[in-house]
C-alpha cells in the first residue's frame, strides 16, 4: 500500500483546496436540526454544487455518472472537505453511500440511468428500509411481505430506524418473497418510492432529541417489479453488497471528523487547565493513535478494493468494529475535557455525544461484527 500522492493527486488536492476556499464562505447558515425540509434543500443544495464543479461520485464508475478516478481520490476529497468544514452529505447519505453504490454494483443499465444521476445530481434522496421492530440484529429476520401480482410486488409490513424517511423519495428496501424458504434465502431487494399509496411514516425521536430515523408503515404498497434490483429471492446477496459499502467506506468521512475533533478537545484541554492532568492526556495521545490507524485501515480496505474491484471486502466490519468503540471513547473524552458543561446540550460535542452510543448498534450491531471477523476472517466455526 503506497501512502504517498502521486503527482496527479498532489494536483486535484491542490485544486479542491481552492475551489472549497472559493466556495464555502458563500454558503448559507446550516438549518435548524428540527427542520428537515430546511436541511433536505441545504443538503440537496451542496451536493448539486459538487456535482456542478466535478466532485460528485468521484469513485462511481464513469457508466454510473460518476468520475472514474478511483476511491483514492475519493478519500483525498474526504479528507480535504472535512478539514475546510464542508458540509457532510447529510440527508443524501443513503443514496450517495448505500443505494448509489449498490445500484452501480447491481442494477441493470436502466435501473443506473434513472437512479444514479438524480442522486448524484442533488435531486433525490433515498432512506433505508432494512430493520423491523421485531427483528433485532438479526436482519434475515425480517417479515415484511411482498407478493407478486403481475408486473407489481405488493408490500405489506413494516420497518424502523428508516433514516431520512420524512424527507425521503426511494427508500431501499429488504421485503421477504418467499415465505418458505430458509430464512436468509427469499428476500428481495427493492426500490420503492416513498410517494405509493399505503405508506405511513412517524418520526422517531432520539436521545439527542432530533427526528432523523423513522418508522414507516407498508399497507398493500405496489412496487413495479422493475424496481427489483438483482434476482427476485436473491437479495441477501445484494444487502450484503450494501452493507460492505455501509460498514466499508461508508463512515471514512467521519474518521476525518472525528481526528478535527480530536484536536480541538486537546485546544480546549490547553485553554482550560485540563492539559495539566497526566490521565487525560494520556488517554487523548492513545486517541490520536487510534484514529491515525484507522485512517490506515481505511487506506488498505482502500486500496483493496482498487486491486480486486468496487466493492469493499468483509474487512470492513473489523474497521466499523472498533471504530464504533473508538467513536464512544472520543466522546467520553470530550466529556471530561467539558466538565459540567458536559450537561449542556447545547455546548459542541455533547450531542454528538448522545448520538455515539448509537454507533455499536448502527450499521449492524458490535456482536454482529464479531461473528463476521471470527466466521469470514478467521475461519471460525459458527457459533451454535
Amino acid at each position: 500500500m503506497d501512502l504517498t500522492d502521486t503527482p496527479e493527486e498532489q494536483e486535484f488536492r491542490a485544486r479542491l483546496r481552492e475551489w472549497l476556499a472559493t466556495v464555502l464562505p458563500t454558503l448559507g447558515p446550516k438549518p435548524s436540526p428540527d427542520d428537515w425540509p430546511a436541511r433536505r434543500a441545504h443538503d440537496l443544495g451542496w451536493q448539486r454544487m459538487l456535482y456542478d464543479a466535478g466532485y460528485a461520485g468521484l469513485h462511481w464508475p464513469a457508466d454510473a455518472g460518476g468520475r472514474g478516478v478511483g476511491p483514492t481520490q475519493h478519500l483525498i476529497f474526504l479528507e480535504e472537505t472535512e478539514k475546510a468544514g464542508a458540509p457532510y452529505v447529510g440527508a443524501n447519505f443513503v443514496g450517495l453511500l448505500h443505494a448509489g453504490p449498490t445500484i452501480a454494483a447491481e442494477g441493470t443499465a436502466g435501473q443506473r440511468a434513472r437512479w444514479l444521476p438524480p442522486i448524484l445530481r442533488g435531486e433525490e434522496v433515498w432512506c433505508q428500509g432494512f430493520s423491523e421492530p421485531d427483528a433485532g440484529s438479526d436482519l434475515a429476520a425480517l417479515r415484511t411481505r411482498a407478493r407478486r401480482d403481475g408486473d407489481d410486488y405488493v408490500v405489506s409490513g413494516s420497518k424502523i430506524w428508516t433514516s431520512h424517511a420524512e424527507v425521503a423519495d426511494w427508500c431501499e428496501l429488504l421485503v421477504r418473497t418467499d415465505p418458505t424458504a430458509a430464512k436468509h434465502r427469499g428476500i428481495t431487494w427493492l426500490a420503492m418510492p416513498m410517494d405509493a399509496p399505503g405508506i405511513t411514516v412517524r418520526p422517531l425521536r432520539t436521545l439527542a432529541g432530533s427526528a432523523e430515523f423513522a418508522e414507516v408503515f407498508l399497507d398493500e404498497v405496489r412496487v413495479p417489479v422493475a424496481n427489483r434490483v438483482g434476482e427476485e429471492n436473491d437479495g441477501w446477496r445484494v444487502t450484503m453488497v450494501t452493507l460492505a459499502f455501509e460498514r466499508g467506506t461508508a463512515f471514512a468521512g467521519e474518521v476525518v471528523a472525528c481526528r478535527r475533533v480530536l484536536g480541538e478537545l486537546a485546544r480546549q484541554a490547553r485553554s482550560t487547565g485540563r492539559w495539566d492532568d497526566p490521565v487525560l492526556r494520556r488517554r487523548l495521545g492513545r486517541l490520536h493513535a487510534e484514529f491515525r490507524a484507522l485512517w490506515r485501515l481505511t487506506q488498505w480496505n482502500v486500496s483493496e478494493a482498487e486491486a480486486s474491484g468496487p466493492v469493499p471486502g468483509t474487512a470492513g466490519s473489523v474497521f466499523k468494529l472498533r471504530y464504533s468503540h473508538a467513536r464512544q471513547e472520543l466522546y467520553d473524552a470530550a466529556a471530561d475535557v467539558l466538565g459540567d458543561a458536559a450537561l449542556d446540550l447545547d455546548r459542541p460535542w455533547v450531542l454528538d455525544r448522545l448520538s455515539s452510543l448509537s454507533y455499536t448498534i448502527a450499521a449492524g450491531t458490535s456482536q454482529i461484527q464479531h461473528n463476521i471477523v471470527a466466521e469470514r476472517l478467521l475461519g471460525l466455526p459458527k457459533g451454535r
